[in-house]
């Protein structure tokens, strides 16, 4: 019998064995959260998965152009051997009569095979030439919806790493004033202070570990909204390996001005799309030229009064070979409205493009903008927060050495605090006006 202590290490073992095979840890640089994504996120995959779409689609265009080989076999049994009429004149008969005659045995077998093959036909030769834009179009799509998922997890990343610094902000405050409390606990006991001193000290502690709490309940939702992000189970651990300073943040590259629109992904899509249109008028267009192809046929044949096909026995040779030609006459209008269907959505097209030229350069304005300022609050609330500190230093001397009040350093305290909260608040918008600009100019 297994005593119980061994019975619950055996469980301790065998639990932590299926905790570390079901629970992985990870610790990721941006990069490799971007490359994480980039297999496991949904709406990648998909997008993945289009472009072998497109690639199975361009085989059976491919497969339009090349020849196409089929056969046949059957055998038919004739329950009754179809009657024929013979003008009874060739026997001697009154004219305008006929002579019912069978003509042909019970079985009939054939086995044959066909040939087509496409010679000319405009619109699959557009198809042919429009195979690798259709390409193009699918794999730029799957740039497009990774940029738009690299913006968010950029973001929420970053935002993330800031949010260490708000801890350490927190922590030190928690630290300061559990000195406060200790010191006005020692100054109530020696008679220098009120109890009421010491209960706001605590009022002060509660309120700040409760925000401390708060804090890294939102900044585990934020863990687990980049986890869904890049399609990582939520059981999974992960440790942000990056780090952000605030020279980083602050280093200005907006005097750069120079940018292209053909470096943003939008812009390079929509510029497939249009390529597609043309082919789609040209497709449209040539169907109004004729087609050409190519038939070729062969047969054997064979009658028999009994079923015995696989024995000796006469089957019979047909073959041809023909060119068919088919010349459009009339469609009803229907090539003309499809060609003026295709050419009115390439003006959507182009007037998509020249609308995104607006868009973007009105992006890389904005964005710049909101950067400098950004930038120029984070140097501010910097120095606020310095300040700030100063400030609750002294009146704490003060209040130490029994010149100040509780009210001076509990207020001291709050401004410290509420500086805290505007710098990481700094910190947070000029990370996203870096992003922001960086996705603008097609860089990011």
């Amino acid at each position: 019998m297994i005593k119980p202590t061994l019975l619950s290490f055996l469980l301790l073992c065998f639990s932590q064995g299926l905790f570390a095979q079901t629970t992985a840890i990870h610790s990721f640089s941006i990069q490799q959260c971007l490359d994480y994504a980039h297999k496991n996120n949904v709406q990648v995959k998909n997008a993945l998965l289009n472009v072998d779409i497109q690639e199975q689609v361009n085989r059976g265009i491919t497969a339009a152009a090349l020849p196409n080989f089929s056969g046949t076999i059957g055998t038919t049994d004739y329950t009754d051997i179809p009657t024929s009429l013979i003008p009874g004149q060739i026997f001697g008969q009154p004219a305008g009569s006929y002579i019912p005659v069978k003509f042909g045995t019970k079985y009939m077998g054939n086995a044959g095979l066909q040939l087509q093959q496409i010679l000319f036909d405009g619109q699959v030769f557009v198809g042919l030439q429009a195979r690798a834009t259709s390409m193009d179009y699918q794999r730029k799509n799957v740039e497009v919806t990774e940029e738009s998922i690299k913006v968010n997890i950029y973001k929420i990343y970053y935002q993330l790493v800031v949010s260490k610094t708000q801890i350490d902000l927190l922590n030190a405050n928690i630290q300061r004033i559990e000195k406060l409390k200790h010191d006005a606990s020692e100054m109530y006991k020696n008679g220098f202070a009120e109890k009421l001193d010491v209960d706001k000290v605590d009022v002060q502690l509660v309120n700040l570990k409760t925000e401390k709490y708060k804090a890294l309940n939102q900044i585990n939702i934020g863990y687990l909204g980049l986890k869904t992000l890049i399609g990582m189970p939520v059981k999974d651990s992960l440790v942000l390996s990056d780090a952000i300073t605030y020279d980083q943040i602050k280093n200005d590259f907006t005097n750069d001005t120079a940018y292209q629109y053909s470096d943003r992904k939008d812009f390079q899509y929509l510029g497939l799309v249009k390529k597609l249109d043309e082919y789609n008028i040209k497709r449209y267009k040539l169907s109004y030229l004729p087609t050409l192809s190519l038939t070729g046929n062969y047969t054997k044949n064979a009658q028999r009064n009994t079923f015995d096909f696989l024995n000796k026995g006469d089957w019979y040779t047909t073959s041809f070979i023909g060119v068919n030609l088919a010349v459009p006459i009339f469609s009803g209008f229907s090539k003309a409205a499809s060609v003026k269907q295709s050419q009115l959505q390439l003006k959507q097209v182009e007037n998509q493009i020249d609308g995104l030229k607006l868009s973007i350069d009105n992006d890389v304005e904005q964005a710049k903008l909101n950067f400098r300022t950004a930038t120029r609050t984070l140097d501010y609330q910097k120095q606020n927060m310095q300040l700030a500190e100063t400030v609750y230093n002294q009146t704490k001397k003060k209040f130490e050495v029994g010149t100040g009040s509780n009210t001076e350093i509990t207020a001291a305290e709050t401004d410290l605090k509420t500086a805290e909260t505007n710098y990481i608040n700094a910190m947070y918008d000029a990370i996203i006006a870096k992003i922001d600009y960086l996705k603008a100019i097609g860089k990011l």
